[in-house]
């Protein structure tokens, strides 16, 4: 055991202190601090920093803020309505059906001239209407002869009038001018159309229905002089019409 603590006091046993190790720490300290571009500035030393005079989440006077009217370019009161930007207008159709239920009133070419298929759409399906409630379930007929009929007339337009006419404007007006027909298959509802009442029915109705469709188409193309070339195919379209009401 004694030799043991022989032993361990001449392990440890050495020259260097504590002092030393301060001294040398502090010598090398200095001559990195030399080396270095600005050297060591002491806390006491640095200039004093400014302080913040501003507020805190307030914007400054530079910013202006923008409406919602400058981003759109206009505000909501003075956009139309949803109806007249689909293409409904029930003041035109309004307008249109008058002008055929009056076939000696001037037609408007400016509102005849466009392109409308709401009033057609639904004077189709009440004329479908009425034949099923006649018994007559022909609507894939009347949508078929409609489409033929409209493909037709656009063509012959095209060929007689010198500004032309776009088809959506000759199916609108051939189907504003299918009117009269709903009220003669109104009238198979309640009797028959086979006899001689019914024949000069279904005459005056399509002498009505084209009647009112060369004048609308007159009056939007500008075609003096030539209803009757105008009428001569539309009173063969609605007499199509006809024999699908009588029969």
């Amino acid at each position: 055991m004694s030799g043991f603590d022989s032993f361990n006091t001449d392990f440890y046993q050495t020259s260097y202190s504590i002092d030393d190790q301060a001294q040398a720490y502090n010598s090398q300290h200095k001559c990195s601090a030399d080396k270095s571009p600005g050297g060591f500035v002491s806390p006491g030393m640095m200039p004093p920093q400014q302080p913040y005079t501003g507020q805190i989440y307030q914007p400054t006077q530079t910013y202006t803020p923008t409406s919602p009217q400058s981003v759109y370019g206009s505000s909501f009161e003075d956009e139309p309505p949803l109806l007249e930007e689909l293409g409904i207008n029930f003041d035109h159709i309004w307008q249109k059906t008058l002008t055929v239920l009056h076939p000696l009133k001037a037609a408007d070419g400016s509102i005849m001239n466009e392109t409308d298929l709401t009033g057609p759409m639904v004077f189709c399906l009440a004329f479908g209407a009425t034949l099923l409630l006649a018994g007559k379930i022909q609507f894939g007929y009347v949508y078929g002869i409609s489409a033929i009929g409209c493909l037709g007339m656009y063509c012959l337009l095209n060929l007689m009038s010198m500004t032309g006419v776009s088809f959506g404007c000759v199916a609108s007006v051939l189907g504003y001018c299918l009117l009269p027909m709903i009220i003669l298959s109104s009238f198979g509802i309640l009797f028959s159309l086979q006899g001689m009442f019914g024949v000069v029915i279904t005459a005056l109705i399509i002498g009505w229905c084209s009647f009112s469709a060369s004048k609308i188409f007159i009056s939007a193309l500008a075609m003096d002089g030539q209803q009757l070339l105008v009428a001569y195919p539309c009173a063969l379209l609605y007499g199509v019409f006809a024999l699908i009401s009588v029969f």
